[in-house]
């Protein structure tokens, strides 16, 4: 298959596209990963955000559906036939994070200066004042005066980790995904236990791994996750809520550095 062939083709599995380009008079030594989100789905668009300089297409599996992502993918490769731009495919899905138990349509709202019970019991039905999780362990896990965020991810509930693992042998291996983006990576052990799963789908075998620390945990655990990991994501915005804004900078250089000189 000549060259020309698999530009058109062949748009997935090329983790080589994250190697740095041939020196250009514009060398451009830092690849692009955007996000295909509900603005940015058309092919229209993604054909502007190839001509740009986009590396990698990003599914945020933490909203949406298969087949809403299929589209989205579906317009990706009609578009890289059009500009002849390779473009990577990266899978993100929810990581181990805590959800709440919200089976109604409705939102819940919180008040300041109230309370809140945090309940394992998932039959209860969630209000301001109740919120069942999908963790019995949690009060083992946590001690008095520590604190418990409740934000972003904490508001759906509804997916389990056979679903997200469903959401890779599926709808992943159909569309041979060239990088998984493992959310909330807590050891070297989440990595391993991935890769494992990856290496019984045949064609998802060689996929590479990125661990997201986005937690203390993750930090704790950096030099055991990046021997394991193909690659290292830093969600600055969910470290921001786990470390003080005057102990965030530190190990933030502390990752890049490490990482850069492995």
């Amino acid at each position: 298959m000549n060259s020309h062939h698999l530009l058109l083709e062949e748009p997935i599995r090329m983790a080589s596209i994250l190697e740095p380009s041939k020196s250009t008079f514009f060398a451009a030594m830092t690849k692009i990963v955007g996000t295909l989100g509900p603005k940015s789905r058309t092919v229209e668009i993604i054909s502007g955000c190839l001509n740009a300089g986009m590396s990698v297409a990003r599914f945020d599996f933490s909203w949406g559906d298969a087949e809403y992502h299929q589209e989205t993918i579906d317009n990706l490769k009609t578009a890289v036939k059009s500009t002849k731009k390779l473009c990577a495919v990266m899978l993100d899905t929810v990581g181990p994070e805590l959800q709440v138990v919200n089976k109604t349509e409705h939102p819940i709202s919180l008040q300041a200066d109230t309370s809140v019970v945090l309940t394992p019991d998932q039959a209860k039905e969630a209000t301001s004042n109740l919120l069942p999780i999908n963790f019995t362990g949690l009060s083992k896990a946590v001690k008095k005066g520590d604190t418990i965020f409740i934000g972003q991810y904490l508001f759906t509930g509804s997916e389990t980790t056979s679903v997200w693992l469903e959401v890779i042998s599926t709808w992943g291996v159909r569309n041979n995904i060239d990088f998984l983006s493992l959310s909330y990576t807590r050891h070297a052990e989440d990595v391993r236990q991935a890769r494992e799963f990856l290496s019984k789908l045949g064609d998802l075998c060689q996929t590479q791994i990125f661990a997201k620390i986005e937690n203390i945990e993750g930090l704790t655990h950096f030099d055991e996750i990046l021997q394991e990991a193909d690659g290292i994501i830093l969600s600055r915005g969910n470290l921001g809520i786990d470390l003080p804004p005057e102990k965030g900078l530190t190990p933030l250089i502390k990752i890049l550095t490490t990482s850069t000189q492995r």
